[in-house]
């Protein structure tokens, strides 16, 4: 079997080797530099009386092919805020889910909210462009990255001011997680090696989770009793991403944020 995150981390890796043709690395860093300070993730999703939602701009993905067109991503962003979303995920990768970082530059100067790149990072380059382009979150998922990358990445956007999303999917990955001192932590339900779903997994390792790091629930939403599920099994956070896409954003997270 093709294992799609190996082949999705080298695509994007490939991709920005090219950008880094046009834009150099010390020119991305001055860049990041320059950029406005990121906003206050952890702020913004910290633990509440209510669950909170990262609502997502998605326009495909590898597992359901073409889902939405979002000609404009910053107008489906504001209705993301209007709806009540804490912060807005922006899929960058080009070659399967159709996104770019103009689509997060876009959003970024559209909303108030965090925004989040959702992309398979694992260079040092590709933080840089992130923050330069306006990113005030960014996602590192451990099941691509060996742990001194990891390490290295995690410290590098800490140090860019950025917050970083850790994604894991097993016990093992949740504990690398916590090695490196994450407070933003997700497990996604959806096995980006196979890209096969299981809406329990989140239930069966939030019980991991020590004190004090934020708790997020990742995939396998379609409907208000998914987050309601999630929350359940104590998740602060629930990212969602098609079923805001597919239906209408604002309704769709009225209901969401109602359970």
């Amino acid at each position: 079997m093709t294992d799609l995150l190996d082949e999705l981390t080298a695509g994007a890796r490939e991709d920005a080797r090219a950008r880094q043709e046009l834009i150099s690395l010390s020119q991305a860093e001055a860049a990041a530099a320059a950029a406005l300070p990121a906003r206050d993730a952890m702020a913004a999703l910290a633990p509440s009386a209510r669950v909170k939602i990262i609502a997502e701009v998605k326009r495909a993905s590898p597992s359901r092919g073409d889902l939405a067109e979002i000609p404009d991503p910053s107008r489906h962003a504001a209705l993301y805020e209007q709806g009540g979303a804490s912060a807005i995920s922006v899929l960058t990768e080009g070659r399967r889910f159709k996104g770019s970082l103009d689509d997060l530059t876009s959003v970024r100067d559209t909303v108030s909210v965090p925004v989040l790149r959702k992309d398979f990072i694992s260079t040092p380059y590709q933080l840089f462009e992130a923050r330069a382009a306006g990113a005030d979150i960014i996602l590192l998922i451990v099941a691509a990255l060996d742990q001194k990358t990891l390490t290295e990445l995690y410290q590098l956007a800490t140090d860019l001011g950025m917050t970083t999303l850790v994604e894991a999917h097993t016990e093992d990955e949740l504990k690398r997680s916590f090695d490196i001192g994450a407070r933003l932590v997700g497990v996604n339900a959806r096995n980006l090696k196979t890209f096969e779903l299981d809406r329990n997994l989140f239930g069966r390792l939030a019980p991991l989770y020590p004190e004090g790091v934020i708790r997020v629930a990742e995939s396998a939403v379609s409907t208000a009793d998914d987050v309601a599920h999630y929350r359940a099994a104590s998740a602060d956070v629930v990212l969602v991403g098609e079923a805001l896409v597919t239906n209408d954003p604002i309704s769709t997270l009225h209901d969401f944020l109602a359970v």
